[in-house]
């Protein structure tokens, strides 16, 4: 965690700027931004949400395999998205410092980049049914999960496409479109899913076939929606995003790459810490991991915000940053936290007031397990009234500090403390102090938090720098 810091400036340093907005103002500023881009987020997890009960409807075996496969999908998905993310700050600084040519630049060589990223992902999910069956998965659930995966593969292309131009869209401040795309390509889904799953309104009955379909149909779908609207509407026409789109820019694409990969690795690793624990959680029991499962699904919707959150003060700090203004920068994370840990508070009464409200929502009480899956799932709530303020804050300043172009040292401060700090202490927390579910979602609590502390100390020691190499 000792990395150079990064150049925090495109260029010269610029002569500091007044802020013209008081705390209250960039509080609306960075409100106006996030909502929709939480409402895409969410509207994304719907998307997930929709696969998961329609195959469950159809059967076990589908269900097993669809997941597996999804989760090789994701995680492709994720390293690739990390070259999107990094469009979102480099654009937004070359926005406000007035270069129509540096946005396009980034733009542009973040969708080559993608495109790269998702060829080489078609080998592994190609080969898929070999790997699942040296992990020792089953053979029917193997060949399955190959089966969708060979189909479900070429939407890799539009999704991650997708990832560039919410980035885009974002940065120009702009995202009121990202929201509407999502909501229409989960509205799509669900019909898709319905038709070519089960076979209605005419469609032939495909399963899991069906629900692969659907998705490269969704995905394909809101990339079209999303390139018409940044290609055609009057906003954007000066940035001519799509002509001469063939010409390489390697100094670009050099710099996208360079923040790009980092960023992958960071999700990726988050991202496999939940995985992690969801094994964990099967040796505590089979009532604590369908507890945990529904648990997940309630914070993963209220992470939605923060994310949202994160997003907006990645643009604006990256706004900042190109204008030169150190205190529109300071003023606008302390914006970003206030709102984050407005939002922790009103999620912390939500989930002690219903909890077991909350929880029943997620089941059928004629299931013979009902009362004691309801118990764990209170108890994991309870627990992370902790969880979710330390796993926002995290997120907010991650948020922050990609803003600044720095990708690097939050990789290794998320490594550490994710798989470091996190992981062992769920493991010492559930099994030898015996505290089972419990003590895994306070490991968890204890792994974001020093996360959190430590990438606030970041942002703080670079934010204080002068705004240039």
């Amino acid at each position: 965690m000792t990395s150079t810091a990064p150049d925090i400036a495109p260029g010269p340093a610029p002569a500091p700027l007044p802020d013209r907005l008081g705390l209250s103002g960039h509080m609306r500023a960075t409100l106006v931004l996030a909502l929709p881009l939480a409402g895409s987020h969410v509207a994304q997890i719907a998307i997930s949400l929709t696969d998961t009960l329609m195959l469950g409807w159809y059967g076990v075996p589908e269900l097993a395999a669809g997941t597996l496969a999804h989760a090789l999908f994701m995680v492709v998905f994720l390293m690739g998205s990390g070259f999107a993310m990094a469009v979102m700050p480099m654009a937004a600084a070359a926005e406000a410092g007035g270069s129509v040519t540096g946005v396009r630049r980034v733009v542009r060589m973040g969708i080559w980049i993608s495109v790269l990223i998702a060829s080489v992902g078609l080998v592994p999910m190609w080969v898929s049914g070999a790997m699942f069956r040296a992990m020792g998965i089953e053979g029917e659930v193997a060949a399955l999960a190959q089966e969708y995966l060979r189909i479900a593969m070429w939407g890799l292309f539009p999704a991650l496409l997708v990832m560039v131009l919410k980035s885009y869209l974002a940065a120009l401040q702009r995202p009121q479109m990202v929201l509407w795309a999502t909501i229409f390509a989960a509205v799509l889904n669900a019909a898709l899913n319905w038709a070519f799953i089960f076979g209605n309104w005419g469609a032939p009955e495909l399963g899991l076939r069906g629900a692969a379909l659907a998705s490269v149909g969704t995905q394909s779908f809101a990339l079209l929606l999303l390139v018409a609207y940044s290609g055609l509407a009057p906003r954007f026409r000066a940035y001519t995003l799509y002509a001469r789109f063939w010409r390489p820019d390697w100094a670009a694409f050099s710099e996208v790459f360079r923040l790009g990969w980092p960023i992958g690795l960071t999700m990726l690793a988050e991202a496999g810490l939940f995985s992690a624990t969801s094994v964990l959680m099967g040796l505590v029991g089979t009532v604590e991991l369908a507890a945990h499962g529904i648990a997940i699904q309630i914070v993963a919707v209220l992470f939605m915000v923060h994310l949202g959150i994160a997003n907006a003060a990645t643009v604006r700090t990256g706004h900042a940053l190109g204008r030169g203004d150190r205190a529109a920068l300071r003023r606008g994370a302390q914006a970003a936290g206030l709102l984050s840990a407005i939002f922790v508070a009103v999620s912390i009464a939500l989930m002690l007031a219903f909890p077991g409200l909350l929880v029943t929502l997620f089941l059928d009480r004629a299931d013979p397990a009902f009362p004691q899956i309801v118990a764990a799932g209170v108890l994991l709530l309870t627990v992370s009234t902790l969880f979710l303020a330390f796993d926002g804050g995290q997120v907010v300043v991650l948020g922050l500090l990609r803003g600044m172009k720095d990708t690097r040292a939050p990789m290794l401060i998320a490594a550490f403390s994710y798989w470091g700090i996190g992981m062992p202490a769920c493991y010492v927390l559930a099994f030898p102090l015996g505290l089972g579910g419990a003590g895994i979602w306070l490991g968890l609590a204890l792994g974001l938090a020093v996360a959190f502390v430590a990438m606030l100390w970041r942002f703080n020691r670079l934010s204080a720098r002068p705004f240039h190499g």
